[in-house]
């Protein structure tokens, strides 16, 4: 036999005498199905204002609402040149209508760097803490401090961890890392440094490995990992890796850094008791509740130090923003404490939102109303923001760039009757319905969703509307 058909033998079936070839392996690329949960105001980027300040009619994920985009315009630019201090905002108007979308619009258009803590109106009613410590908590969290330090540091990419064992001092056969030797390169030149114990631990706790750029910092010891370098970033075709360049200049160097933390953050680092190794610290650090009210002592003590370091220029305050939804759902004694909250000298700006007209301000004696549930007193001090019903043709507009935002193929019939539902019923009934109508649509095999679509999933759901009609037309078959 040949080495031809020896190959042949093996690699092939003989059937009658002919040869049969085995079929080619499918090679087939395996698409990440790794998705971002596609929330309300996925869609929403900032708020659509032209350099003059006027709104658009579609942008930035926004449609309709001019005058009150231009208004949140204009509070964007009293905050950003700290102008708004101590005052708060109002947006008011029917439920739909885009008041939480203009506050998420704000705070788009103000930064990742400025702090935004929303919050809902019924949050503050805990069983653990009083209202007020909920209230002066999203407080804190929405005043940043941006701390600068310069500080001697060691830079540069990795180039080898090893870590150098020896006996272990208190006997036995196990080994002990007396140090590790780190090398760190930079444009400049390399460097090898032979580091504590303690920093080797920071390095596994930081998951460093050889090619990724760091940081040392030679008074605290403190390991701190800025990313990999760009070098490998041909390495792999998808990873979800930030890399950064190869540090400039020498390893060893001074640099400013910056640090972002909220005067809530600070509360939370000054409260926690730093207790020992001892049974009873272990027991007390077990025993103690999941949330802790930090004292009004404590928070003056950290404002003293806060102010020094701004009157020292180490530090910079970043006033942001609190976002209240639903206010009304507060009561009489939370809207007091906002007063007096307001008035302070460390106080974010406040936006509050509600859906309501004249109603009961919670919590007082003989149901006082007032316009909002809000007291006189508190609403001379808020700007109010009116946000008004969509048009027909803004919630087509508004129909389209949420079915694009969710991948939704859309016929233009469909649309226009879904619209037609949203005017009649809400426009939050509509928005469900493109989902639901989407599953039917792949259901029946169609690319698109059709008028047919929508209409189906109508019949199987009921807006609030029809709902309470259905109640007072069949109210005697309920129970009261």
């Amino acid at each position: 036999m040949s080495g031809t058909d020896a190959v042949m033998s093996e690699g092939s079936n003989t059937n009658n005498g002919s040869v049969t070839t085995p079929p080619p392996a499918k090679i087939e690329e395996i698409k990440s199905v790794k998705s971002q949960r596609v929330a309300t105001h996925s869609h929403i980027k900032g708020l659509g204002l032209t350099e003059e300040g006027n709104a658009t009619e579609i942008a930035d994920g926004l449609v309709g609402q001019l005058k009150a985009r231009e208004a949140a315009g204009i509070v964007t630019e009293l905050i950003k040149s700290k102008k708004m201090a101590g005052k708060a905002l109002l947006l008011a108007g029917p439920p739909g209508t885009g008041k939480t979308a203009l506050a998420l619009a704000i705070s788009q258009e103000l930064g990742s760097k400025v702090p935004f803590c929303p919050m809902v109106g019924s949050e503050v009613y805990s069983s653990e803490v009083k209202k007020t410590e909920i209230l002066m908590e999203n407080f804190r969290r929405s005043i940043g401090l941006r701390v600068k330090e310069i500080k001697e540091v060691y830079e540069g990419e990795v180039t080898e961890i090893t870590p150098e064992e020896t006996d272990n001092p208190l006997g036995g056969y196990g080994k002990t890392i007396a140090h590790v030797i780190v090398g760190l390169k930079t444009t400049k030149g390399v460097k090898q440094l032979k580091l504590d114990p303690t920093i080797y631990e920071s390095i596994q706790k930081e998951k460093i490995i050889v090619g990724d750029v760091i940081y040392i910092e030679s008074n605290s010891g403190s390991v701190k990992r800025v990313g990999r370098s760009d070098y490998y970033a041909t390495e792999h075709d998808l990873e979800a890796e930030e890399y950064v360049p190869l540090p400039k200049g020498e390893v060893f160097k001074k640099k400013e850094i910056i640090q972002d933390v909220t005067l809530h953050d600070l509360d939370l680092a000054n409260a926690k008791p730093q207790g020992g190794h001892d049974i009873m610290s272990m027991m007390g650090q077990m025993m103690k509740p999941k949330k802790t009210e930090i004292t009004e002592k404590l928070r003056l003590e950290i404002n003293k130090i806060v102010n020094k370091y701004i009157e020292q220029g180490v530090a910079e305050l970043v006033p942001g923003v609190l976002f209240i939804d639903e206010v009304h759902m507060l009561d009489i004694e939370c809207f007091s404490y906002l007063n007096k909250a307001l008035e302070s000298t460390l106080a974010p700006i406040v936006i509050f939102a509600t859906n309501r007209g004249n109603c009961v301000i919670r919590g007082t004696d003989n149901d006082i109303q007032s316009p909002h549930g809000i007291p006189v007193d508190l609403l001379d001090r808020l700007m109010i923001i009116r946000t008004l019903p969509y048009s027909f043709n803004e919630i087509v507009s508004i129909l389209t760039i949420r079915a694009a935002v969710e991948n939704h193929k859309i016929e233009d019939d469909a649309l226009t009757f879904l619209a037609e539902i949203g005017s009649n019923a809400s426009l939050r009934y509509s928005i469900q319905l493109l989902t639901p109508a989407s599953i039917l649509s792949h259901t029946y095999g169609r690319p698109s969703i059709t008028k047919e679509d929508i209409e189906e999933v109508n019949t199987l759901f009921s807006d609030a509307k029809t709902s309470a009609k259905l109640l007072e037309q069949n109210k005697s078959r309920y129970l009261y």
